[in-house]
């Protein structure tokens, strides 16, 4: 049978500019291209979308726990300025009902302020674990936005089923995304009948959000039947339709259940959720997508042990699995393992020069997300249901490596989206002193923007921007430095070991 993944799949390939080409540097490189011993600065990079002297400060201030413990309490943090962002953006966390009631039908605009809202809460927000880890859980439970037939319900989906469990429970989670019109409907499970029940749903549901290729043909059937009836009405919600339900005893991965009513059809399938959540291969597969994510593309072998422990010792539940994956050595032994996809190097891009938002409006938003698109790298764009790949091979192209150079430049030089606000003098406030030398402002940027001094190679190379030697002298009378210096901060932006998370 046809399903949207294939049907999809190779298109998305295409439109992300998956060329691979030369590589950006990984875990492989690392030894040459060092980010230091820094365990605050990496908690940053991981947990966070990207050190800030505030951030750094804040961490070295209550300890790496201690700092967890904090962003694990999200509803504590102070957060208004980003609200008050956010709420410039109306419709990213909307109802249907609003939805429906703001935008004719098939409007895209729901769709452009949720994207919008996922870069600015990344850049601006402080809670910066809990938006680490919504955007963990919308790769997971993935819903392609925009895409057909989820005009109205995205938004919604994002409000009430990622960012209100993003912290709770996955069995929880995953019962929510299985009666919420937007999975419904992506999935094609709303069109799914007795005389004809539809495979995609069931596949993904197993595949994709719970245990992984561990099931049979003959399980998907089964799980089909089981799961046909959830649906959504005319208006756009979510219902149970026992007439569409097909009844009749089911045993699926261990899942055996009698589903002898139609009324009762739909119990019986969010009990089948909660026997997936519960899986031990679900544990595994969701242990190793948070290793992917968080510590290696190559997910150590030991603490994904550790993890699946974690998860089903505490029925599911995420904030235990994620303190222990940040508390262990294996995370604290992994500075360097991953590369920076293009939204996160545009987001650690922002937070690194200490740029702000926009006084009022979002046309800056709105330039950035037109950046990720072009990168191939939007929020919630990714065509296929298993979500953006998040390995450092699927991301490497020239193409793609000069769109990061281009937006470093644009940001630093204040050309694109030059809405954003920003320091009254960018280098003064990277480096308030200025050194005597090129060589030594070089060593400076670098270490404010990245956490280490570059190779002597490497600063050479930035400094042939500017036509400087390290021991060129430097002197605040010096009347190149002002055109010199977005170059400089750019290039150094440009840096392999900036590309590392």
């Amino acid at each position: 049978m046809t399903t949207r993944r294939t049907l999809l799949a190779a298109g998305a390939a295409t439109a992300a500019g998956l060329a691979v080409a030369a590589a950006p540097a990984s875990a492989a490189t690392t030894s040459a291209l060092s980010l230091g011993t820094d365990q605050g600065a990496h908690l940053l990079r991981r947990a966070a979308f990207g050190p800030t002297p505030a951030a750094l400060a804040e961490v070295r201030k209550r300890g790496a726990e201690g700092w967890l413990d904090w962003q694990l309490d999200p509803a504590k943090i102070d957060d208004a300025a980003c609200d008050a962002l956010i709420a410039r953006l109306p419709l990213a966390g909307a109802s249907i009902a609003t939805v429906r009631a703001k935008l004719p039908k098939h409007s895209y605009d729901a769709f452009k302020q949720l994207g919008r809202a996922a870069v600015a809460r990344a850049a601006w927000s402080n809670r910066q674990l809990f938006e680490s880890t919504v955007a963990f859980w919308s790769n997971v439970l993935h819903v392609t936005a925009p895409s057909s037939g989820v005009w109205d319900s995205r938004a919604d989906y994002d409000a009430q089923v990622i960012r209100k469990h993003a912290f709770g429970r996955f069995a929880d989670m995953l019962k929510a995304s299985m009666r919420h019109p937007a999975m419904l409907t992506y999935l094609d499970n709303r069109s799914s009948t007795k005389a004809h029940p539809n495979e995609n749903y069931a596949r993904e549901l197993m595949e994709l959000h719970t245990v992984g290729l561990v099931y049979t043909e003959a399980d998907v059937a089964a799980a089909a039947r089981l799961l046909t009836g959830l649906t959504v009405t005319t208006a756009g919600l979510y219902t149970y339709d026992g007439s569409k339900h097909v009844t009749g005893a089911v045993d699926i991965l261990g899942f055996r259940h009698a589903n002898a009513t139609a009324g009762g059809g739909e119990a019986a399938a969010l009990a089948f959720a909660d026997h997936l959540a519960r899986h031990p291969a679900t544990a595994q597969q969701i242990a190793t997508k948070l290793c992917r994510r968080f510590v290696a593309d190559q997910a150590p072998a030991t603490l994904v042990t550790k993890l699946v422990k974690v998860y089903l010792d505490n029925d599911t539940a995420i904030k235990p699995v994620l303190r222990a994956l940040f508390t262990s050595p294996e995370f604290a032994a992994s500075i360097g393992a991953k590369t920076r996809t293009p939204f996160e190097d545009l987001i650690a891009t922002i937070r690194a020069l200490g740029l702000g938002p926009e006084s009022s409006g979002v046309k800056a938003l709105d330039a950035l997300y037109n950046a990720l698109v072009n990168a191939g790298n939007a929020p919630f764009r990714w065509s296929p249901p298993n979500g953006f790949p998040d390995v450092a091979e699927a991301w490497a192209s020239p193409s793609g490596f000069l769109l990061r150079c281009n937006n470093h430049l644009n940001l630093a030089a204040g050309w694109y989206p030059k809405e954003l606000t920003r320091p009254t003098d960018l280098l003064k406030s990277l480096v308030p002193t200025l050194p005597k030398t090129y060589g030594a402002l070089v060593d400076a940027l670098a270490v404010r923007l990245i956490g280490v001094t570059l190779p002597a190679t490497h600063t050479a190379a930035v400094l042939s921007v500017a036509g400087k030697l390290p021991t060129s002298p430097l002197t605040s009378s010096d009347k190149s430095l002002a055109g010199h210096a977005p170059y400089l901060i750019a290039t150094v932006l440009d840096a392999p070991s900036f590309q590392l998370r």
